[in-house]
């Protein structure tokens, strides 16, 4: 009798660990006052050779604004292009980060600079939670 409890248990640990979440969880992003020391970018879709950037924080600049912060290059050389996707309950950004057209056959200096870019929203933030696109 003891072995068919401990098959009925683990069969139901296993049905609850497949029926659980569809992904990770995904947890909101900070938000913190706009840093003052901060590079402002300017969204530029066409940036060049583009890759993921980490959003590290968020700031609210209006109620259907928000101020994104990262790091990468300095803005002379590199550029940023955010996407947003709004549901009533959540705001999720991607941010990618690039070389600028006009600079790919020119050298730059790598060296990491502390970015913001403003991104419009379609409706007002309110109680929204802010995350960061997997």
């Amino acid at each position: 009798m003891g072995s068919v409890r401990l098959l009925t248990f683990v069969a139901c640990a296993l049905l609850a660990v497949a029926c659980g979440s569809s992904g990770p969880d995904v947890e909101p992003l900070p938000e913190v006052p706009h840093p003052a020391d901060a590079v402002p970018f300017t969204a530029r879709p066409d940036i060049v050779d583009a890759a993921p950037l980490t959003v590290r924080s968020y700031s609210r600049v209006a109620d259907d604004r928000i101020s994104l912060q990262f790091e990468t290059g300095t803005p002379e050389c590199f550029g940023v292009a955010p996407a947003v996707t709004e549901s009533d309950d959540v705001v999720t950004v991607e941010l990618l980060g690039g070389r600028l057209p006009e600079t790919r056959d020119r050298m730059c200096i790598m060296i990491a600079v502390s970015g913001t870019v403003e991104v419009p929203l379609d409706a007002p933030l309110g109680e929204r939670a802010v995350t960061a696109a997997p």
